[in-house]
């Protein structure tokens, strides 16, 4: 007599609610799962200096480099040769899976030329435009010698492929 009671009591028990447990762990399970791989898609890593938005409008032609200093901050290096140079030097990477090498997505220089008087004398920001390096200010590549040779080891340095 108990196990037909067993079984009618089992039988009462409405389906829908095994059906529905079940449907709840299948979905915990793929919301853990999405989770998961979500840990694993692309980052982007940010270094050296942040231009702050709008940065380069505030200095004029002419500037004094205690205005320059005050909007863009205290410069990556600075070159002396020829009068002052300050360079702000940043690096934007990315890698789209987690544990795989990051690829550079962009390289900035920006260069503040003083004159002997120590007012600005010209604005440059140097990137790299396919492979070469190219001032987005004035939208030219420089052709000279000099500025060459002070940009491109600094380039060298900020590539760690």
């Amino acid at each position: 007599m108990t196990i037909t009671n067993q079984t009618r009591l089992r039988a009462s028990k409405p389906r829908g609610f095994h059906t529905r447990w079940r449907a709840l762990r299948l979905f915990a399970a793929a919301a853990l799962v999405g989770a998961a791989l979500s840990g694993c898609t692309g980052e982007q890593f940010q270094k050296g200096y942040i231009l702050p938005p709008g940065a380069l409008e505030q200095i004029p032609i002419g500037a004094s480099q205690d205005q320059v200093l005050i909007v863009m901050g205290t410069p990556s290096t600075v070159a002396t040769l020829d009068g002052e140079v300050f360079y702000y030097i940043s690096q934007r990477s990315e890698r789209m899976v987690a544990f795989m090498n990051q690829r550079v997505v962009d390289q900035r220089v920006i260069a503040v030329y003083f004159d002997k008087n120590r007012r600005v004398r010209r604005l440059a920001n140097y990137g790299l435009q396919d492979g070469k390096i190219f001032d987005f200010i004035s939208r030219t590549t420089p052709t000279s010698g000099q500025e060459m040779s002070y940009l491109t080891p600094i380039f060298k340095l900020l590539s760690f492929n």
